[in-house]
């Protein structure tokens, strides 16, 4: 029965056409039915339900708050189910205030974080596959144009060790906006993990994003984040 899982996997992955180490010692039912390969292993990649196929929804033009409105909205809205969210807010910027001006309103920036690690051993891997063969760790995310700053999103991806503090590779990616000429799309930031070596077991995976309150709250969206596992590695 055993053999029959691993011809299972063999099959539906191609692993032994492309190399990939297959010890009996894995529990192969356990990995055909995890699937590992070719699908996201995030968890809720679309929190504000939205995606990346269809434009980024235009914002309605707030009115004036009076007294009587409700406490403003200071945090992001979603379902932020399966992410670990945390909030850093940003000190006032009043450089370029002339001394003595009378500021009647300032933005306040925020940057809203959402993580997840992922135990990849625990998604069906082994140590053998990821050990020796390194699958190709395919990263890709979804940020919209929101124009509210230079610097809206930032994208932080860690492979680390089994004791889920070690480092074994990363990437960051902080891109600048061009704020001269106004665009409300979706930006796709990708990045693809192949021959980083050894032991890694785990994949921190965090992602930032700035939202700005001047009376009114004014947010950055992202959708349909994923990792993904390749079971044939790139040749390029």
């Amino acid at each position: 029965m055993a053999d029959e899982w691993k011809k299972k996997c063999d099959l539906e992955w191609h692993l032994g056409s492309n190399h990939v180490p297959m010890p009996d010692s894995v529990d192969w039912k356990t990995v055909y039915g995890k699937k590992p390969f070719e699908r996201n292993l995030l968890k809720n990649p679309r929190p504000h339900d939205v995606t990346h196929e269809a434009p980024p929804p235009e914002r309605e033009i707030p009115g004036v708050p009076t007294r009587d409105d409700v406490p403003p909205q200071l945090e992001p809205t979603g379902d932020f189910a399966g992410w670990t969210t945390s909030t850093e807010v940003l000190p006032y910027d009043t450089n370029n205030i002339p001394p003595g001006a009378v500021v009647c309103y300032l933005p306040q920036y925020r940057w809203f974080s959402m993580s997840q690690q992922i135990d990849l051993k625990a998604e069906g891997l082994w140590d053998e596959l990821l050990d020796k063969f390194q699958p190709d760790i395919v990263i890709e995310d979804w940020y919209e144009e929101s124009q509210l700053d230079g610097s809206i999103y930032e994208l932080h991806v860690k492979l680390l060790a089994a004791d889920q503090q070690t480092v074994l590779k990363e990437h960051q990616c902080m891109p600048m906006e061009n704020l001269e000429k106004y665009s409300h799309n979706w930006k796709r930031v990708s990045h693809t993990f192949s021959g980083y070596g050894p032991s890694v077991r785990y994949i921190h995976f965090q992602h930032k994003v700035k939202s700005k309150f001047m009376v009114e709250f004014f947010g950055t969206l992202v959708t349909d984040s994923s990792v993904v596992i390749k079971a044939i590695r790139s040749t390029s």
